[in-house]
Order: structure tokens, then sequence, then C-alpha cells
């Protein structure tokens, strides 16, 4: 992935409404929404690899 290219997960198809990633400046996970380019969350490489992990076993999860 270069610095320039933002990518969508294949699961988002032709939608508009989805998160995107690309490798940053400085090797920085960034992330935006496609709907609104110009806020962009930049986070480093571990800290988003501890992120996927806690989507994956549910941690993050909201319960009743």
């Amino acid at each position: 992935m270069s610095q320039l290219d933002w990518q969508k997960s294949s699961f988002s198809g032709d939608q508009a409404n989805c998160v995107e990633i690309r490798t940053g400046a400085a090797g920085l996970v960034e992330l935006r929404e496609s709907d609104d380019g110009d806020l962009i969350l930049r986070i480093a490489p571990s800290s988003f690899a501890d992120f996927l992990q806690a989507i994956k076993t549910g941690e993050l999860d909201q319960h009743a």
C-alpha cells in the first residue's frame, strides 16, 4: 500500500459510506470515513493491531 492510496474493504462494494485505510507519513496507519475525507485518524501500527484484535474478540461489543 503506498502512502497516497486509500483502500476500503472489498465488503463495501460501491457504497460510499465506509472506512478507508492507508499507510501515512512516518508509517502511521490512517483511517477516514469515505463521506468525510477531511477527518483522518492516525494511529501507530501496533496500536492498530491491538484495536483489530479487540474487535475480533468482541472486547468492544456493547452489552445491554
